[in-house]
Order: structure tokens, then sequence, then C-alpha cells
């Protein structure tokens, strides 16, 4: 075994009895009231990014960013240069669904190089170099984990509602990682949007009744998955987003989306998507380009290996 594996297994069972970060974790993070529709309209945009067989998306509503997952650790710059097209040097939220290194890589960047308010994330620890180089980035920042335990977290940004969903259960038949994916509805007046992290079989049961979307960010990056027609018809999506590669895109998954006419847009086909929510309708751009900020040097997470 290399050494920095070892390194990396024991930094992580020493996170997993310490709680990660400065002191410990939250694990019932502060709920808002009930969603009432606000009465400003503001137009929103989510960037749904190309990082192959992973998963980053960032929202940006009128004066606040959220960011859901952060692919892979090469992927870190990818977000920082969304973020920096948008304009805004802060994030309020950022959110990971679960901890796989295709979902956590690149958020020790987004850590330190932005001003993130929240992170949020399912109630378990990973040992794993990337998580943790995420868990040392937050401490250096003075973060702590808000984790979601059984109770789901709601709060609002100007006119969105997101509502986060953890899983219902401490282990799962087929996977305990992907299912433990944290849910996020977010409601923009008449739109709404799911984003399903990794959610297989057992997860998406117990999502059958979140009710009807417009968007849905595909689960499990476009693999099959058993009972994904059923729950396609509960939830009746306009549009699914699927971020992928070409070899982990499911045929059998494309023809359930065919079959109900739902319009498809895929990252490793379309780029970066942006899809804009006027409140009352979306829209979708492809091949979005965001410029890379070459002041900002390589690559600045923090490593087992690597001095600060």
């Amino acid at each position: 075994m290399k050494i920095t594996k070892l390194y990396a297994m024991l930094a992580g069972i020493s996170l997993l009895l310490t709680g990660c970060s400065q002191g410990t974790a939250s694990s019932e993070p502060s709920q808002t009231a009930a969603y009432t529709e606000p009465a400003e309209t503001y137009n929103l945009t989510v960037d749904f990014l190309k990082v192959g067989k992973a998963d980053a998306a960032v929202i940006k509503t009128e004066n606040h960013a959220v960011v859901i997952d952060c692919g892979e650790k090469t992927d870190g710059k990818k977000v920082r240069n969304c973020l920096n097209a948008l304009g805004t040097d802060t994030v309020d939220y950022m959110i990971l669904t679960h901890y796989d290194q295709d979902h956590i890589g690149g958020a020790a960047k987004v850590v330190n190089e932005f001003n993130v308010s929240h992170v949020i994330g399912a109630n378990y620890s990973e040992a794993s170099t990337e998580y943790t180089n995420l868990c040392e980035a937050m401490e250096l920042k003075g973060l702590e984990w808000e984790l979601l335990t059984s109770s789901s977290m709601t709060f609002m940004l100007d006119d969105a509602y997101f509502e986060i969903y953890p899983c219902q259960q401490k282990s799962y038949h087929d996977g305990d990682d992907n299912n433990h994916s944290l849910v996020i509805k977010m409601t923009h007046h008449d739109e709404v949007f799911l984003f399903t992290g990794d959610a297989m079989q057992e997860r998406l049961t117990e999502l059958m009744d979140m009710g009807d979307c417009d968007v849905l960010k595909e689960p499990y990056h476009g693999r099959e998955v058993a009972n994904l027609g059923e729950f396609l018809d509960q939830v009746t999506p306009e549009y699914a987003v699927v971020t992928t590669d070409e070899e982990n895109l499911s045929e059998v998954i494309m023809q359930e989306l065919a079959d109900r006419n739902i319009e498809t847009y895929v990252t490793f086909r379309d780029g970066n998507i942006r899809c804009t929510s006027t409140g009352s309708a979306v829209s979708f751009e492809t091949w979005m380009n965001f410029k890379e900020d070459d002041s900002a040097g390589e690559d600045s997470e923090i490593s087992a290996d690597s001095t600060v």
C-alpha cells in the first residue's frame, strides 16, 4: 500500500471519530416555515457542469449562490470558473449529496477560494483522500458540517425555496453511499427542480411522493435503475438533465425518458447546460463557456501529501 493511501485511510478513520471539523457536527440544521410564494419574481439559473461521470451544479438566484456537488478533484476549477462567471465570491450553501469522489472531489477548492457560509451533508463519513481534503479545508475556514439525519431542512434564498430530504434508512441492500444521497427540491414560483444525487432503487422508493417537478436531475448518472420508470411516472418531469459520460449512459434509461416525451439533455453530449427559470417557464442553453481564470493558478486543494 502506498504511503499516501495509508495516510488517507488513517486520516479518514480519525475524522470518523472526531466529527471531521472543529467542534461537533450539527445533526439537525435549523428549519424555516412552510413555503409561501414570494411577491417578487427574479430570474434564476441552474448550471449543470460537464464533468464526466460526476455531478456538479451551480444555482444562482438574484442575490445568492448554491452549489450542489463539486465533481472530481480536477473539477473544482470548473465550479470556480462558473461561480466567477456569475460574478459571485460567496456560496451561501454548498450541498454535498453524498461523499463519493465524483461528488465531493472539487469541494475543497470551492471552500478554499470562496466565502462558503454553510456546508450541508448526509449523516455519515467517508475514509477517502477527497473527504479528508475537504474536512481540512473546512477546518481552516472555521466551517462545521451541518448534517441531516431523518428530518428535512428548508431555507429560502430570494424567491427560491429549497427543501433537502435525507435518506430514511441506515443501510441499503443496493448500496449505502449512493442511497444516502440527499435529495434537493427547489421551488421557483411555478417551476420545480428535483436533484436526486445518485439515488438507486431503494432510495427512489422513498421519494415516490415528492410531487411533480418540471426539471429532474436524473439519478445515478443515467445508469439503469429498476424502478426509474415508476419514479418518472410519479414526479412527471417535463425536462431531464443527465450528468454523465458516454460509457455510463444507459440506453434503457434514455428509452424510459423518450417513452414519456421528457426532453432530455446530457452533459457529455451538450456540454455545460444552463437552465434559466423565469418562475413561470424554463429554457435551456447548451455548451455554455465559462472562461478559465488563469490568474487563480493551479488547483489548490489541501492534500495529504502537500503543504499549505
